[in-house]
């Protein structure tokens, strides 16, 4: 049996406010299906570079975060790359940028390295 799904929607809108919290900037960047779109968030952290995580199930079937451009961060450019070929793939993707340099992504519980 699956576990229950949140529409991608509230969760990027949950995600979000859980960033102002910690007054951590975030925004949509790319809109997608409201219901079940899938979510690629966008770590920006300035200088030092950006990381891009995708949605994936771990070896138990739990929900989990992989950084899909790599261990270590990406220049910008490489990062904004990446999800401009995921778009293209799939236009019902949501992408969700997160402006920290500390690299802090509350909503992110459960990262595979």
């Amino acid at each position: 049996m699956s576990e229950p799904r949140l529409k991608a929607r509230l969760w990027v809108h949950a995600a979000i406010r859980q960033c102002g919290v910690l007054a951590i900037p975030a925004f949509v960047v790319a809109k997608g299906d409201e219901d079940a779109g899938a979510v690629l968030v966008k770590l920006n952290r300035g200088a030092a570079g950006c990381e891009v995580f995708t949605q994936v199930r771990d070896g138990t079937g739990q929900a989990a975060w992989l950084p899909a451009t790599g261990a270590d961060p990406v220049p910008e450019a490489k990062a904004d790359a990446y999800i401009a070929r995921q778009r293209q793939f799939d236009p019902d993707l949501w992408v969700l940028e997160v402006e920290d340099r500390a690299g802090r992504l509350p909503f992110l519980d459960h990262i595979l390295k």
